[in-house]
């Protein structure tokens, strides 16, 4: 008869005793181990749980044998004879000297793209496969990578341990607080070689230098288009794809997929225009639309210009949109039929056929419209017929 026995908390579940080889699983990520002790060092890697404090820098560890491998470091037992510096062991030492003789012995398969680690490479593969094995006990939200899900877990501890010591502020990221502080030093250390633009960050760089590259390697499953980072492919599934709206208004309760189109609503309703043109009394309610004015009333800025066919465009968004036509990628696509659309708004009257809604009324006949130019072209010829108006 088979047995089993009762873990000591929700998080560690323990599998038949005739299974022997990793009896104890994390109910988190599914992961297995010989020993409780083990197990239990895993999970403070999700509940954020830093036991383990290194009496030299203060850095905290979620097991002792990663504050046991750190300690290596202040003891310079593993040291880079090139540029002096120390790693934890000395295999991270056989990859760091990697850095400095330009070794990458891993590909992708699919993009062909190398890298240094084996660990890089297979977080690099979920990018094509979408891969997300790492699941937040708490909200249930998946990641792709275990530190991101490892950071995510702050935000509900409420764990902020990276402080700057110039205005003793705390973030949960290391990255966050590497940002923040080049508000203090100005820093741009990182410099593009083929435009002479400077980044504070070597990421930033990276992500920049694929403007000249054109390399792509963040790609959207649903509809095939490519993003040259993350956060580009993030913003668009979130746009595009998704239905989630959890942003409401207050004051008419419309809802919207972002804070940011959320705050341009609601000037609507309180008639805020915080942006002024510093050359007349001109305000604007969105940043676009200032910029926009600029151009055009006070040629102050550079029109865009599409190299198929020579249009010109005030905002970059705009060409961007004006492009999908060349390319004939029509990337919105409806819920309810199989048509695509070159853009949200056209997606957004196409759907009103479904829902069988017509908000456009014409005051001369009462007839009502899905569109407002239609509407406007409707009434004109009314007035026309009984002489009434001419436009």
């Amino acid at each position: 008869m088979e047995t089993k026995t009762e873990a000591d908390s929700t998080d560690i579940t323990e599998r038949p005793r005739h299974d022997k080889s990793r009896p104890y699983v994390c109910t988190v990520c599914d992961k297995r181990f010989t020993m409780k002790r083990s197990m239990t060092e895993h999970r403070n890697r999700h509940t954020g749980e830093n036991m383990y404090s290194c009496t030299q820098c203060e850095k905290r560890y979620s097991s002792a044998g990663a504050l046991c491998s750190h300690k290596n470091i202040h003891t310079s037992k593993y040291k880079c004879t090139e540029c002096g510096k120390c790693c934890q062991s000395n295999k991270l030492l056989a990859v760091h000297r990697r850095s400095h003789s330009g070794e990458k012995p891993f590909e992708c398969t699919v993009c062909s793209k190398q890298f240094t680690l084996a660990g890089n490479l297979a977080s690099h593969s979920r990018i094509h496969s979408g891969e997300k094995p790492y699941k937040c006990h708490v909200c249930n939200k998946v990641f792709s990578h275990s530190g991101n899900l490892t950071t995510h877990m702050r935000l509900h501890t409420g764990d902020k341990k990276y402080k700057c010591h110039m205005c003793d502020k705390t973030f949960s990221k290391s990255g966050t607080l590497t940002k923040h502080m080049i508000l203090h030093t100005g820093d741009k250390e990182y410099k593009c070689y083929m435009c002479d633009k400077a980044f504070s960050l070597s990421g930033d760089l990276t992500t920049h230098m694929r403007v000249h590259t054109g390399d792509k390697p963040y790609k959207c499953s649903p509809c095939d288009r490519s993003f040259s980072d993350s956060s580009s492919l993030q913003r668009h599934k979130r746009h595009v794809h998704s239905n989630r709206r959890p942003y409401h208004c207050p004051y008419c309760g419309k809802l919207f997929k972002t804070n940011t189109e959320l705050q341009c609503h609601v000037r609507i309703h309180t008639g805020a225009k915080p942006y002024s043109c510093r050359h007349c009394s001109e305000r604007f309610t969105r940043l676009d639309q200032l910029k926009t004015h600029l151009l055009k009333s006070h040629n102050e800025g550079t029109w865009l210009t599409c190299q198929i066919c020579q249009k010109k465009f005030s905002q970059n968004g705009n060409l961007k949109k004006h492009l999908r036509r060349h390319e004939g990628v029509k990337t919105y696509v409806c819920s309810d039929c199989p048509k695509r659309f070159y853009t949200a708004s056209e997606l957004k009257y196409h759907q009103l056929i479904h829902l069988g809604y017509k908000p456009f009324c014409c005051g001369s006949c009462g007839k009502y419209f899905r569109r407002k130019y239609t509407v406007k072209s409707h009434f004109k010829r009314c007035f026309d017929k009984l002489g009434c108006l001419t436009f």
